[in-house]
């Protein structure tokens, strides 16, 4: 396995004033850390990021990139625009866009394979809802939503990075135990390793409410290579003691 990979994923939060203070604090700190770090930031940040992160470790990710290479698709980033940014890493069909936006799985899919086209990493986001756990549907649900990205990108699966986030444990306070947590990683790993004979180079991070507290517990599971980080990366103390717990 590769190093682990701490990614925040600032949601719809930012000022250009906070942006600068919360960069320039998360960089300050990164010195010794053993794992990669990455920060997904909302599109009209993206500028403001890239310019903060120039001279230090941190990569650039944003929060969604557009199935769309152009055209007449008001709103939508493609992930050529991204690119020109320096992004590194772009999250797709995570749980808020399936729910919010009405994304599927093949939408989901098609924006990995827009995103690799562009030489742009994929964090392909899977997930269970509370009601599909509690019906034992779990494996069901992420493998079904895994198998689309494979279907589609099957030539270059190896090149993405998988976030399991159950919903139920999204900004809810809710988090997987590591014991929930590594059986779902271990799960997709087995998926994944039938798809490709690289799958060691497939990071599979766990993002259901990691944070200070839990991330040692999280992170110290063989199948879980890192975390897709949401409240917790918006303070940098906390952020940085997540990236402190990885290996």
């Amino acid at each position: 396995m590769s190093r682990q990979l701490i990614a925040g994923n600032w949601k719809m939060n930012g000022s250009l004033a906070a942006n600068d203070t919360l960069v320039r604090a998360v960089a300050a700190g990164l010195a010794g850390a053993r794992c990669d770090v990455a920060v997904c930031v909302p599109s009209p940040y993206l500028a403001q990021v890239q310019g903060l992160l120039s001279g230090n470790s941190l990569a650039l990710g944003a929060q969604d990139v557009s199935l769309h290479e152009q055209g007449a698709y008001t709103g939508e980033v493609s992930a050529a625009m991204l690119k020109e940014f320096g992004v590194r890493y772009a999250i797709v069909g995570h749980s808020e866009r399936r729910q919010y936006h009405g994304e599927t799985d093949a939408a989901v899919a098609d924006k990995a394979k827009a995103a690799l086209a562009h030489g742009i990493t994929p964090i392909v986001c899977v997930g269970e809802t509370l009601a599909d756990r509690e019906a034992g549907r779990t494996a069901d649900v992420v493998k079904r939503q895994m198998a689309a990205v494979i279907h589609t990108n099957g030539h270059c699966i190896s090149e993405i990075v998988v976030a399991y986030e159950p919903v139920w444990a999204i900004g809810t306070g809710r988090t997987a135990t590591p014991e929930q947590a590594q059986e779902v990683h271990a799960l997709l790993r087995t998926q994944l390793h039938a798809a490709t004979q690289h799958v060691e180079r497939i990071r599979i991070l766990y993002g259901g409410s990691m944070n200070a507290a839990n991330a040692a517990a999280l992170l110290a599971q063989p199948d879980i290579d890192g975390g897709l980080i949401g409240g917790a990366s918006l303070k940098p103390a906390d952020f940085l003691q997540i990236v402190a717990a990885a290996r």
